[in-house]
């Protein structure tokens, strides 16, 4: 009998992990079996959350949510990254300033946006260019809400954070994913991108805008079509042509990104720059 055979077709003849883990559940009772010392060290809580396995546990946030796009297909994504605090049209009126229930307009052209995304990834099988959020509120929900109109799958990647939050109901269950660690959140921001779109937001969209254009800047990564919704509040809290007429950025820098005002421009921009990369016929 092969070893494929002998370990019911897993192709390998050693116990597998969970079949040790459920016969510890059964172990008798003593001293030395309740000791943590005797826990196996891969379901031990205790030994795992240690400061020394850090690494370990960076590890199983890059490969966790790796393995599970992968199982699901998830072949491409376009991102789509902008302010928590933006709210929908509907409840603009009780935002916390006016510039915020302005920018509510924004809520719709991520919807929107993420719905004609999702109806040609539908279309084309549902693996490529799926929506992907931080999974929150806000422009990250619209996003969210106008893949599911669609019909499609749409990937949230939430964060631990200090006050009490939960995913936006529109991911899609299976993926959507949990992080500890932002720097490995926000490489499976970008691991699959074939595209970013930012709206208005506020540091952490600053955060994930800038780190996406500094590694396309220095050669980190591919270059992708990046889209900033709403040219006058971008112009407004970053001095672009600043940073080019002083130096610390080249003037064909501003040409890594370029400024849209509505969904049906955005999808346009993204057809244009898939266009360019199609081989000759």
């Amino acid at each position: 009998m092969d070893d494929t055979a002998r370990r019911g077709g897993r192709g390998h003849p050693f116990r597998d992990s969970p079949e040790d883990v459920e016969v510890t559940r059964h172990i008798p009772d003593t001293p030395q079996t309740r000791a943590p010392a005797y826990r196996l060290a891969f379901a031990d809580d205790d030994f795992l959350m240690r400061r020394e396995l850090r690494p370990v546990r960076l590890q199983l946030e890059l490969l966790k949510p790796e393995l599970e796009l992968d199982a699901h297909g998830i072949r491409s994504t376009v991102v789509l990254f902008g302010g928590s605090r933006i709210p929908a049209p509907e409840a603009a009126a009780g935002a916390r300033t006016p510039m915020l229930a302005d920018l509510a307009r924004y809520y719709d052209e991520a919807r929107v946006f993420a719905r004609m995304i999702t109806e040609k990834s539908v279309a084309a099988g549902g693996t490529e260019n799926v929506i992907v959020t931080g999974g929150g509120p806000g422009v990250m929900e619209a996003g969210n809400l106008g893949a599911k109109e669609a019909g499609g799958r749409s990937v949230g990647l939430n964060i631990v954070l200090p006050h009490e939050q939960a995913p936006n109901a529109h991911v899609t269950p299976e993926l959507c994913f949990n992080f500890h660690y932002f720097a490995i959140r926000k490489m499976h921001f970008l691991m699959r991108a074939e595209a970013i779109v930012v709206f208005p937001g506020g540091f952490g969209t600053l955060d994930e805008l800038f780190e996406s254009l500094t590694l396309i800047q220095t050669g980190r990564m591919k270059r992708v079509p990046v889209l900033l919704f709403g040219e006058d509040y971008w112009r407004t809290v970053v001095n672009w042509d600043a940073l080019a007429a002083s130096g610390t950025i080249e003037a064909e820098d501003l040409e890594l990104f370029r400024f849209v005002g509505t969904a049906a421009e955005a999808v346009a921009a993204i057809e244009a720059w898939d266009r360019r990369r199609a081989p000759a016929d």
